[in-house]
């Protein structure tokens, strides 16, 4: 579905991504790890359109979508959550949701469809939808910001940080939404988390970045296993392990 080829993003003289590549089959969960400043979030910034690369190319569903701008590559199927949420906080959840949804804006059918759809997805959302988005908890505002990416009806989905800020229970409930859209919806989803433990169990693969490049790449139980991996993002491990 998804083919990143030797990407390399600069900020200033700075690079922050270098010859980075990577790929998402259809369906698949894929997460990528790292240390903060790593590039985790700059190359989902580039996915989408935020950024431009210096070089390389990204392939969505066989069409070059390097050059295009953020609204036309969420148009192609590419909705991104990004960090922190960015909820509409003086809006209700309802307004909210529906601003995700300008795709539809000329085809009031299509738009309600999608938007009962999400209300579905997201009981909780449904019985808040008049309420302050600013009001909610931090858990309920990154539902919010899930439930508006989903109201492009996205063949990828793409989340940064989806646990950052929030209470352990709140990161399970939110996981939990996740894993129902990837497995009971077949959504494709990109991940980027520093809580690496429940993001592998959620995914199939994962690529981890440090400093700018791929570092390691493998199965969900390869990278759980790797004792480098188990230190340095998963907690377990001996405390001088060469960094």
């Amino acid at each position: 579905m998804l083919k990143v080829e030797e990407l390399s993003v600069y900020y200033g003289d700075v690079a922050a991504l270098r010859n980075i590549s990577l790929e998402i089959n259809s369906g698949e969960a894929v997460v990528i790890i790292g240390a903060n400043g790593a590039g985790k979030t700059t190359t989902l910034k580039t996915i989408s359109g935020l950024l431009k690369a210096r070089t390389g190319k990204i392939v969505f569903q066989g069409r070059d979508i390097s050059s295009l701008a953020p609204h036309e590559i969420a148009r192609a199927g590419i909705a991104h959550v990004p960090e922190g949420r960015q909820v509409f906080t003086n809006l209700t959840v309802n307004d909210n949701l529906r601003m995700g949804g300008y795709l539809w804006r000329n085809d009031k059918k299509k738009f309600e469809a999608v938007y009962q759809n999400v209300l579905e997805l997201f009981p909780r959302l449904n019985e808040r939808k008049q309420q302050m988005a600013g009001t909610l908890s931090g858990g309920e505002q990154q539902m919010v910001a899930i439930g508006r990416a989903m109201m492009t009806r996205p063949a990828l989905l793409i989340l940064d940080e989806p646990s950052l800020g929030l209470a352990p229970l709140m990161v399970k409930e939110v996981f939990e939404y996740l894993t129902k859209l990837h497995r009971e919806e077949g959504l494709t989803i990109l991940l980027v988390e520093q809580v690496a433990s429940v993001a592998l169990k959620l995914a199939h693969r994962g690529y981890v970045l440090e400093n700018g490049r791929l570092a390691l790449s493998g199965s969900s139980e390869s990278l759980q296993n790797n004792p480098r991996i188990r230190e340095l993002y998963l907690g377990v491990g001996t405390a001088n392990h060469a960094q």
